[in-house]
């Protein structure tokens, strides 16, 4: 009896252990010493990346306000922010003219990692654009190149979705040429990491209707082709299985050319995000497709804003929650956080373990630059 009462309080005691130094210590993402603090650079609503003296005075900006991570925008509207060979070859384009309109070979995204590294700020090419061929232009110059990259709907039209227009994210074609977008970057520029967004991968739950899709779903279901009801359980999740295949792909070949690149993705939240986006993120970060989750975590009050980010952690197995870093509202539009609200969410993110945050986006951070520095500063002691 004495016997069974050692091996009792043995495993009383074992229990009650601390936890070891290891758990305690804190994690990061790899390459980083402390937490993520982001923001994203555009090209829209922002004149930030127009000139090099306007690329100086935002990086120098970020570096003052504490942020040590710049996600700046490297593809959109079919056009790059970098001088690119691909589109070169494939527009006629190798940059946005509107970035270098006198052709002086100016490239913004070389600049932005030159200015970064004078303050060990790091730079993520953030490929905004992902698999969207336009933004209501009718599927632009990729589509007008290349008409069968098109998503089509189930009535074989253009696929559509607040405005945007969309490729076939589940061609083999159109995923080879937005990796090589990807690759290209990640083989010619110093960059820290790569990103994607609510568009990469993803497309709308609404497209896929294309003649091969709906054979290769024939294929693997007795013959039956696709319901029309495009957020049907089996056809969401059969299409999000190519996307989860895809991102597993892009992160084994940009590891394979820089094992020390960041990939990193920004997905809309779940379950949303797959059932209107195809995006199954849990998936990617649970079985190790991403280095670092910015999920967007955008919402225009406290109370959704927190019982978004408890959600969102749900997904996220133990341990594997360090490796993300919410993703924070603080303008769109005419809408810009308050004060006030702005700290709430921030020590939301503290509350509920995350050191960090990712803004969206640059030019409105000027509001907050008090705040900021202050809260940063009170973190950082």
């Amino acid at each position: 009896m004495k016997k069974v009462l050692f091996i009792v309080l043995g495993i009383f005691l074992l229990g009650c252990e601390p936890q070891t130094t290891k758990d305690e210590s804190p994690r990061y993402i790899m390459g980083y010493n402390e937490p993520v603090r982001g923001v994203w650079l555009t090209n829209v609503a922002s004149d930030a990346l127009f000139t090099p003296e306007n690329v100086a005075k935002a990086v120098e900006k970020c570096h003052q306000l504490g942020i040590n991570t710049i996600f700046v925008v490297t593809w959109n509207k079919a056009m790059t922010m970098y001088r690119s060979q691909i589109m070169k070859d494939f527009t006629g384009y190798e940059i946005d003219p509107e970035l270098d309109p006198h052709n002086t070979g100016r490239d913004p995204l070389q600049e932005v990692i030159d200015e970064a590294q004078k303050y060990g700020i790091k730079v993520i090419a953030w490929f905004e654009f992902g698999f969207s061929s336009s933004h209501e232009a009718d599927g632009g110059i990729i589509i007008e190149k290349k008409p069968h990259w098109a998503s089509l709907d189930v009535n074989g039209k253009l696929t559509t979705k607040n405005g945007f227009e969309w490729m076939n994210a589940l061609d083999p074609e159109v995923q080879d040429f937005i990796l090589s977008l990807v690759l290209e970057v990640v083989e010619n520029y110093d960059v820290d990491g790569i990103q994607g967004d609510d568009r990469l991968p993803a497309m709308p739950s609404e497209g896929g209707y294309n003649p091969a899709v709906i054979e290769a779903f024939k294929k693997d279901n007795f013959g039956m082709p696709p319901p029309d009801y495009h957020k049907d359980y089996n056809w969401v999740q059969w299409r999000a299985e190519i996307l989860n295949d895809f991102m597993k792909r892009l992160y084994e070949e940009v590891k394979a050319i820089d094992p020390d690149c960041i990939v990193s993705m920004s997905p809309s939240i779940f379950p949303w995000s797959k059932e209107e986006y195809l995006q199954d993120w849990p998936t990617w970060i649970n079985f190790g497709y991403v280095d670092m989750l910015v999920p967007q975590v955008y919402r225009y009050d406290s109370l959704f804003y927190r019982s978004t980010l408890e959600a969102t952690i749900g997904y996220i197995l133990p341990e594997k929650r360090h490796l993300m870093y919410p993703g924070v509202l603080i303008r769109v539009g005419d809408w810009q956080a308050s004060h006030a609200y702005l700290r709430f969410k921030m020590e939301e993110n503290r509350r509920k373990g995350f050191d960090g945050e990712v803004f969206f986006f640059y030019e409105g951070l000027d509001k907050y630059t008090d705040m900021l520095n202050d809260f940063y500063n009170i973190q950082n002691n």
